[in-house]
């Protein structure tokens, strides 16, 4: 394998699909004329509003996300995750569901988030995942894709459960995805210092596309889509408009810094 470029993308996603999957195509295309061949949307790409709605939608907008990604892969020619879109699972519930489709349309992996924001945050918002939201109940996957690289699924509120992506690196992944759409409030604090504790305890680069803005109401996301490498380093960051960070994936390097630092090779599973 060779070095190569990915794209994690940022977006200001709305109530309004239409809207969202042109500002989606713009990015790819971005990321595409770039060079990246990787490329990852945040979670909730396609929606972001009021939870009934989501749920109104849901049927048609996950045929449609889902059709989106085959066409945008194939259109320009890129791997592409869609890092969170509703899929329908029972009366008034979806699964979080994320895809990533080879440059041929094929899909290569699909994952289900299996971890729900269910918190209540000091500046007064309250979130509950859950109560619309079914939780996935299998392992996220690590799909090799062709020519590139190990590629490990999460999203969001996964990347506070570290025990997760041992199992992605123990599985294989050379990059870790993590969409999200992650609170202005925690992401202050936590965003980027989480993102760069799984890529150094893993040795594993972190690709993290991101949500940033106002998306009606009280909902305010992060933004800071990052790139990070195997040391910790933020390779790229898209800062909190929207757009993109692109930076190389380099498995030399990431043989290097695994030498460097063998932590995985070091730990002693038969005492936990």
């Amino acid at each position: 394998m060779t070095s190569f470029l990915a794209a994690a993308l940022q977006l200001t996603s709305t109530p309004d699909p239409e809207a969202n999957f042109a500002a989606a195509e713009e990015q790819i295309e971005l990321a595409a004329r770039r060079g990246a061949e990787l490329v990852g949307l945040p979670e909730n790409f396609a929606f972001m509003g009021d939870d009934g709605r989501r749920l109104e939608l849901a049927p048609a907008l996950a045929e449609r996300c889902s059709r989106f990604l085959v066409t945008m892969a194939r259109r320009y020619q890129v791997t592409l995750l869609g890092g969170g879109f509703p899929v329908p699972a029972g009366e008034r519930l979806t699964l979080n569901r994320s895809e990533l489709v080879g440059k041929d349309g094929q899909l290569l992996a699909r994952y289900d988030k299996i971890h729900l924001f269910d918190v209540d945050l000091p500046d007064g918002n309250t979130y509950r995942e859950s109560a619309t939201v079914q939780p996935g109940n299998e392992l996220p996957p690590v799909v090799e894709v062709p020519g590139l690289c190990r590629v490990g699924l999460s999203i969001c509120y996964d990347v506070r459960f570290p025990e997760l992506y041992r199992h992605l690196a123990g599985a294989g992944a050379d990059v870790l995805m993590i969409p999200a759409a992650f609170t202005a409030f925690t992401g202050k604090d936590h965003w980027q210092v989480l993102l760069q504790a799984r890529a150094i305890e893993n040795t594993a680069y972190v690709v993290a596309p991101a949500q940033t803005g106002n998306h009606g109401g009280r909902r305010q996301t992060h933004g800071h889509a990052l790139v990070i490498d195997p040391w910790g380093t933020v390779l790229a960051d898209a800062g909190v408009a929207p757009g993109l960070a692109v930076a190389p994936i380099d498995p030399v390097h990431r043989e290097r810094v695994r030498a460097q630092m063998p932590s995985l090779q070091h730990r002693r599973p038969a005492l936990f």
